[in-house]
């Protein structure tokens, strides 16, 4: 199956022998990050550094005229990428026989949040989720897909992945995050991440839900889980929680809302993209998820995008709900961990990949080549070239 890893500009830039490293793993690509979040990163083997801080997020290159005059843009990097970082990187990447596709990751900007509060997701207590900018107001939606368009092509690159192309919710680890003291479960996480802003206010109330009943009734709800009733179940157990009326209206809108968004992105990407310039989601198979991996409809996201990357470090079963709804030359790449410290098994990557195989999977996603150990990076370089 074709292979990509996962690779940050600053794993490159300033390395001469890191494209050659990645090329020597066996996998034909990379996914470089072009528009990344706030990070703390080790780069074990660099020459002039061992731990880079991307003290907030940024695009990795130049951004471009678009934006000028705009309150909502995006923020240029500081030293930890600076000027085209993106655009230095792809070039030795390339040199080196490697096909670049960019990494955009789009509704996930704590900056964003902090400087444009406003923007943020807002639970039904008032809490703002400053790394979570709400998909559903008209300035943050035109940022997003302006952003999606601008990230995504850059020169050299033969494709893109889109990663948070959909709502974020309360599971963020946030700084020093202290919020594992209650098991929210899935239910409990779905209530704690709906929206109150005035969009999504507007928004309930055109599925027939009152916004003010709706929140009220998602506190009553959560009442019990704050004091450690479960709160699991999947769907079920948010219909129990909520009502069945008040939880399909939410689901309804927050659905509609993100295959809108997701819809109007991908076209933006393909309408500044040369031919042939894959565009790839980062993707859940359950709609109502939220996060990284937005949660989606396998039938209506592969009518739109090329394929999908799906989470597969805790086993390969997202994969099945899109495997039924593929098409010719759809992608369905199984999105490993290869990072041992990060409870990654790239010792297991042989018969990872063959069970992702089995569920469907045409191509693999490696995370992450320049986060691994030199042990991790043999072991996945003895997988890939086989017995």
């Amino acid at each position: 199956m074709r292979t990509s890893a996962f690779v940050y500009p600053w794993d490159v830039d300033g390395d001469p022998e890191a494209p050659g490293r990645i090329a020597a793993l066996g996998v034909e690509q990379v996914t470089l990050a072009a528009a990344y979040h706030s990070t703390r990163a080790l780069t074990p083997r660099h020459p002039r550094h061992r731990v880079v801080t991307a003290a907030h997020a940024a695009v990795l290159y130049p951004p471009g005229e678009r934006w000028d005059g705009r309150a909502l843009r995006p923020y240029a990097a500081g030293d930890w990428a600076p000027g085209d970082a993106f655009g230095e990187a792809a070039a030795a990447l390339a040199g080196a026989g490697l096909e670049v596709h960019t990494w955009v990751v789009l509704a996930h900007n704590s900056r964003l949040g902090a400087e444009h509060p406003d923007t943020s997701v807002v639970n039904a207590y008032g809490d703002r989720y400053p790394w979570a900018p709400c998909i559903a107001q008209p300035a943050t939606r035109a940022y997003l897909v302006d952003l999606a368009a601008e990230a995504a092509v850059r020169p050299g690159a033969r494709g893109t992945e889109l990663e948070s192309l959909g709502w974020y919710g309360l599971q963020h680890l946030h700084a020093h995050d202290k919020t594992g003291g209650v098991a929210l479960g899935d239910a409990g996480q779905y209530l704690m991440a709906l929206c109150f802003c005035p969009s999504c206010r507007d928004g309930y109330g055109r599925h027939e839900a009152d916004a003010g009943e709706l929140a009220a009734a998602v506190r009553d709800a959560l009442e019990p889980v704050w004091r450690g009733a479960p709160s699991d179940g999947g769907w079920a157990g948010v219909e129990k929680l909520l009502g069945e009326r008040l939880a399909h209206a939410t689901r309804a809108y927050r659905d509609a809302t993100a295959q809108s968004l997701q819809q109007d992105a991908v076209a933006a990407v393909r309408a500044a993209a040369p031919e042939g310039f894959q565009v790839l989601l980062h993707a859940d198979p359950v709609s109502y998820h939220v996060g990284a991996n937005a949660g989606v409809d396998p039938a209506h996201i592969l009518s739109v995008a090329d394929g999908v990357v799906v989470p597969c470090a805790g086993g390969t079963g997202l994969l099945a709900p899109f495997a039924e709804h593929r098409r010719e030359g759809t992608v369905l790449a199984a999105n490993l961990t290869v990072v041992s410290g990060m409870g990654g098994s790239p010792g297991t990557l042989a018969a990872d990949a063959a069970a992702a195989r089995g569920q469907g999977a045409t191509e693999l996603r490696l995370y992450h080549a320049g986060l691994a150990s030199d042990g991790d990076l043999d072991a996945v370089r003895s997988a890939l070239a086989g017995p």
